[in-house]
């Protein structure tokens, strides 16, 4: 029976009421508990053997008891998993769809043979197809704990990939792990040594059957302005005035396709990379003597944003284990209130004609 809406503001009568309970019941008596209870929770009172209490006559109490079994687990309502009809919004695909931030201790190793755990940032993802209604996300992280007491290298987190390929059933993944790595690095000349941190992210990512290896690295560094440098000596020489450059702390965004099948790219490798492309890397230990040699340092190797990412280029080329890749950097400047900043890619992986409106200002070391 097909039910018309009147034309008046009319009530309806008793007939057409019951007509619509009718329809109502038939409905509801085919349909499963979660598209009941998306259309509205009421409708299943209008079942035998399913009318509901009013709430203020639901148990108050909790039941410390209570056990849940894998029979009461089967009745449990699953929206994310619930039929196409549930989706909201156009049927289209969900490129990226997961969780971010979730926090590990992670055990790494180093290029020396030694183990470090660190605390990592955790944010794995998946592709949803446009005729599935969601992801249930807690499997990501249960995929994740699996492997979480491994040494992790690239292996381990593509086992950890195929573990939540296979338990959401998605065709594109990703994982990717941000965390700070530790190095010690000598002072310049007085013989001091101390802990410089790299701000590190881990990236593996499935697309079409094809993986990537991606290692994300921010190289802290000085960068003294060439046009400054030349004015002060300018002044110095023509005028006999005491003149100083303007130099700035600088960040680089080393981002580096590793090569499939080619020998481990350490971590280690690539902050030597950053340091024979710019020395000027900031300091952790500082006596006088140190600071004066920094400022030797800086005056033997002044740059531009320009000439900062073409040194990291020259210096990435070199490595046969790297494949694409990407420089962003940002020189923060001293002698102006806006930031300098550049961005050289190589390679297909990294080209993008938008970028983030957010990322220049990311690039910010935290100390």
């Amino acid at each position: 029976m097909t039910i018309h809406p009147r034309d008046t503001d009319e009530a309806p009568n008793r007939d057409a009421a019951e007509a619509a309970l009718k329809v109502l019941r038939n409905w509801a008596s085919k349909a499963s508990v979660t598209e009941v209870a998306q259309l509205d929770p009421a409708v299943a009172r209008l079942l035998p053997g399913q009318e509901l209490g009013n709430y203020p006559d639901l148990s108050r109490d909790y039941p410390e008891n209570f056990k849940s079994d894998e029979q009461y687990r089967a009745t449990l309502p699953d929206l994310q998993n619930g039929p196409a009809s549930l989706i909201r919004g156009a049927r289209q695909l969900i490129q990226h769809v997961g969780i971010s931030n979730f926090r590990l201790p992670i055990r790494f190793r180093t290029r020396d043979g030694g183990d470090l755990t660190l605390e990592a940032s955790i944010t794995g993802t998946v592709s949803l197809e446009g005729e599935k209604k969601g992801i249930n996300m807690s499997r990501i992280m249960r995929s994740f704990y699996k492997h979480a007491d491994r040494t992790f290298s690239f292996e381990v987190m593509a086992t950890a990939l195929d573990d939540y390929l296979s338990d959401l059933d998605s065709p594109d993944a990703r994982i990717q792990m941000r965390f700070s790595f530790p190095a010690r690095v000598n002072s310049l000349r007085s013989g001091l040594s101390g802990y410089q941190y790299y701000d590190i992210a881990l990236e593996l990512v499935d697309h079409d059957g094809r993986r990537e290896e991606i290692i994300h690295l921010d190289y802290v560094y000085s960068s003294t302005c060439p046009c400054s440098l030349e004015l002060s000596e300018h002044a110095r020489t023509a005028r006999g005035q005491l003149a100083t450059p303007h130099s700035q702390r600088s960040v680089a965004r080393i981002s580096v396709q590793v090569k499939p099948g080619s020998n481990c790219l350490w971590y280690e490798d690539l902050i030597d990379h950053c340091r024979r492309a710019v020395p000027t890397e900031t300091q952790v230990m500082v006596k006088r003597e140190d600071e004066q040699a920094f400022a030797e340092l800086n005056a033997a190797n002044p740059i531009f944003v320009e000439d900062a990412a073409r040194l990291f280029c020259e210096a990435l080329q070199q490595d046969p284990r790297i494949a694409d890749f990407r420089v962003v950097a940002s020189h923060q400047e001293s002698l102006h209130s806006h930031d300098a900043v550049s961005v050289l890619t190589q390679g297909p992986s990294f080209v993008t004609r938008s970028l983030d409106p957010k990322l220049f200002s990311t690039l910010i070391h935290r100390g």
